[in-house]
């Protein structure tokens, strides 16, 4: 069974799209788990539009305590992972397109404990292909390496249950969730890459990330690394 996971919040424009390439991906008792984070245009419309039973929708309060602007997003994700049910985790942004093998080429991968991460097409609003991912988020095996210059997008990733059963709960300090799983995953379990795109990264004026540059200064950046390797080794304690 997949859970795919997403976290919406005002995503009108470009969610429907989006489901309809996961949906048609998805089969028997495979759901997509929808945590919403107060939407106030008509995102959940879109979404009960379908009247499809796969679709499972949960409400989550937008936590703003962290001004983080990955913060809410993580914790979204976060609801989202922890009402999923399935054995292989998808997780997937509400404005990027899935390719139409996206599920058929990662699921052999993931019959091990994985990470599985895919390369993808970076696009423009109207899905024009720019380049692809690897070339500003290159793959990168080994704990040092990711954690002193991590890059990895949850978008592009799928994991195994018993991986997302590790990373739960998300510690409080964690706001880049993806960076919090790809850590583990070096740490204890093991990530292959597939170089093939498998979904459209869709760039466009509301997006939250911009990879071509961090706006986070050093200090931040350094500041945040040793609090995620407190986190980290806190977890490997927990969970011996």
């Amino acid at each position: 069974m997949i859970s795919v996971c997403m976290a919406t919040y005002n995503g009108e424009k470009y969610i429907a799209e989006q489901v309809k390439s996961i949906l048609s991906q998805l089969e028997g008792e495979d759901e997509l788990v929808v945590s919403d984070d107060g939407s106030t245009d008509n995102t959940l419309r879109i979404l009960e539009s379908f009247k499809d039973n796969k679709i499972k929708i949960f409400n989550h309060s937008r936590n703003l305590k962290n001004n983080h602007p990955f913060y809410p997003a993580t914790k979204n994700f976060e609801n989202a992972l922890l009402q999923a049910k399935g054995d292989y985790i998808f997780l997937t942004d509400q404005d990027d397109v899935w390719l139409p093998n996206k599920v058929k080429t990662m699921l052999p991968y993931l019959k091990e404990d994985n990470l599985v991460i895919s390369n993808a097409w970076i696009v423009n609003d109207k899905l024009e292909k720019q380049c692809k991912l690897n070339k500003y988020a290159p793959f990168r095996k080994g704990f040092l390496k990711n954690l002193y210059r991590g890059t990895t997008q949850g978008c592009v990733c799928a994991f195994t249950k018993k991986i997302k059963e590790y990373i739960l709960p998300l510690p409080k300090g964690i706001v880049i969730h993806d960076f919090w799983i790809r850590l583990l995953a070096e740490l204890k379990f093991n990530t292959i890459y597939v170089e093939e795109p498998l979904i459209y990264y869709r760039r466009h004026a509301e997006s939250i990330s911009d990879l071509r540059k961090s706006k986070n200064s050093v200090f931040f950046m350094i500041k945040y690394r040793l609090v995620m390797l407190y986190d980290i080794l806190k977890r490997l304690n927990e969970r011996k």
